[in-house]
């Protein structure tokens, strides 16, 4: 059975998920007519009927029967119920108690290992979003953390891989929704590197990824049409300045060369809005210039407008408006206009915290369909801009500080903002993502 519905959703979906690595003989037919999930067989398994419950193999009639046989002798995913209703009940388990299923047994670390109950809760509508932050230490080293936002907890993670816990300037992106690549960098060693690795949130591990074609660190890059794109940054040798650029497809699982810059550059900050990719950086003289790259023509221009011209770090494209920060804090936001290509609109809390270095708000991210705004006291506040025109005028019931309420503020705020230091940050945020499971 799970051979034909890993073949069907390949078909179907265009992309690799593995079938349930349970042994089952149920069918849809047996689950409430009211479940989700019997809505949603159709879409699963095209072109079956509410059964799903493949025809037998006339070539593998005996590796089916024995398939059964043993499948009759192991113990039920939930006592009562059939494994497709059972799994019907456990995607509806929230995310933070992850964990504690994959040690119930055997079958359910098996189930929650492969893709397909993860497929599952996000085609559902099931999938949760967490906060992903990556510190660098008062002694240089990486840490990271993981925030899940409806219990407001911190979550343990496995360690970042070694060559990555003491190296410079590499550059992190996400992947399918639910990988968290980081790659290039320098490392204190070794130097320059081309290394690519990424944390798979389905199955809370690390795994190796092709090296990048250049060396290179301090480097842009954003993801377009769920690819990586690679672009500029430094590399020891005669040609520091980098201008080359690269993308990695993840279905070919290969990088590729695209155009080159116009000219060598180090980026600074960067952001995909209205179909293109813009970066800002210093060039080989230390000149602060800018670029535009369109993946449909294959080019860069240089851009010089209102939009670059006002633009800071960090900054966002949600709901096909582009946001940046207008103060320290990130109390305040800015909001380009691009009808008259200009930054004249504002969103303001009235609430502003400070210009310390540990109450620097260092990026911007989506959540929930909310926007996130991150400090290095590892504070987290949402705003809602779901409704760009209510927010020309100030509006601070749409703010929402989720990381400094009680007991949580005590236990773990406090503590963070002990370790970045009030009076001298030592340690500080180097990048934010957003992965879903």
């Amino acid at each position: 059975m799970e051979d034909a519905v890993e073949t069907s959703l390949n078909v179907h979906r265009g992309v690799r998920v593995q079938a349930p690595l349970v042994d089952s003989v149920s069918c849809y037919c047996r689950v409430d007519s009211g479940l989700k999930t019997v809505a949603g067989a159709r879409k699963f398994v095209p072109g079956s009927k509410l059964c799903i419950q493949p025809d037998v193999n006339p070539h593998a009639i005996k590796g089916k029967n024995s398939r059964r046989e043993r499948t009759r002798a192991q113990a039920p995913l939930l006592p009562g119920l059939p494994d497709d209703l059972a799994i019907a009940c456990l995607i509806r388990v929230p995310r933070v108690e992850h964990r504690k299923l994959r040690i119930v047994c055997r079958r359910w670390y098996r189930l929650l290992a492969g893709n397909f109950f993860y497929s599952l809760r996000k085609s559902q509508g099931m999938a949760e979003e967490w906060v992903y932050i990556i510190k660098r230490d008062r002694d240089g080293r990486i840490s990271w953390h993981a925030f899940d936002p409806i219990y407001q907890l911190w979550q343990p993670l496995p360690p970042v891989p070694v060559e990555y816990s003491v190296s410079l300037g590499f550059s992190c992106a996400v992947l399918s929704g639910c990988r968290l690549y980081l790659f290039g960098g320098k490392d204190p060693l070794r130097g320059s590197m081309r290394r690519v690795i990424y944390y798979n949130a389905r199955t809370n591990k690390w795994h190796r990824a092709p090296d990048m074609l250049r060396k290179r660190h301090f480097c842009g890059s954003c993801v377009m049409n769920n690819c990586l794109y690679v672009a500029g940054g430094e590399c020891e040798g005669i040609q520091r300045t980098l201008r080359s650029a690269e993308v990695y497809d993840p279905n070919k699982n290969r990088w590729s060369f695209i155009a080159e810059m116009g000219t060598p550059m180090v980026p600074f900050i960067g952001v995909v809005y209205d179909g293109r990719w813009f970066l800002k950086g210093f060039g080989s003289q230390r000149q602060v210039m800018s670029e535009a790259y369109n993946p449909e023509t294959n080019n860069w221009t240089l851009v010089n407008d209102g939009m670059i011209a006002g633009w800071r770090k960090p900054s966002i494209s949600l709901n096909g408006q582009l946001y940046a920060l207008e103060c320290r804090d990130g109390c305040k936001l800015r909001v380009y206009d691009g009808a008259t290509d200009s930054w004249n609109k504002f969103i303001d809390s009235k609430t502003h915290l400070g210009s310390s270095r540990a109450l620097e708000a260092v990026a911007l991210v989506p959540l929930n369909g909310k926007l996130c705004i991150i400090r290095n006291n590892m504070s987290i506040s949402l705003v809602d801009v779901s409704s760009p025109d209510q927010h020309v005028e100030s509006n601070p019931q749409l703010w929402e500080t989720i990381a400094w309420k009680g007991h949580f503020r005590t236990l773990v705020t406090n503590l963070w903002s002990s370790i970045a230091g009030r009076t001298g940050l030592k340690s500080h945020i180097v990048h934010c993502q957003v992965l879903q499971a």
